[in-house]
């Protein structure tokens, strides 16, 4: 009789591969992930130009490939109107050596990337840079940014 009744009107219930009836279905819904991750994305693309150090200057433009390094180099800024700068504090051209002798972790062997507007006097660049060098640091760069074509 139960052969008879399950032949007539299909009324019984198939059943899938691998999924039980009226159990909990156990896969990761990935919507709501992809979901936060574009936004965590939107977030992150915003607010990184945010992100740089210092004074903001306008750099000159080169050609020069960008430099790869592990470690974070100490970043002197200099303005328009002369003024110097170690992140946002300013410093006097006595105090130069000193702030970067209390920053730099490996000692005289840090390197130093020197940022200049491109309205200042180059003489006042070569100054600075003079005074770095003439505390020890060896390792002293300019920085400009890349040429946009």
């Amino acid at each position: 009789m139960s052969m008879a009744a399950g032949a007539k009107g299909g009324g019984g219930r198939r059943r899938r591969r691998g999924h039980r009836g009226g159990g909990a279905i156990n896969e990761i819904n990935m919507t709501p992930f992809i979901d936060v991750v574009l936004v965590l994305l939107i977030i992150f693309m915003v607010a990184a130009p945010m992100m740089t150090v210092g004074v903001p200057l306008d750099l000159p433009q080169s050609k020069a490939a960008p430099l790869n390094s592990d470690t974070k180099p100490i970043t002197l800024s200099i303005r328009q109107t002369g003024q110097v700068f170690l992140g946002e504090d300013e410093l006097t051209d006595d105090s130069i050596v000193a702030k970067l002798t209390e920053t730099a972790k490996t000692g005289t062997e840090e390197r130093v990337f020197v940022r200049g507007d491109k309205r200042v006097e180059y003489g006042r660049v070569a100054q600075v840079m003079a005074i770095v060098t003439g505390g020890g640091f060896k390792k002293v760069a300019l920085v400009t940014e890349p040429e946009q074509r």
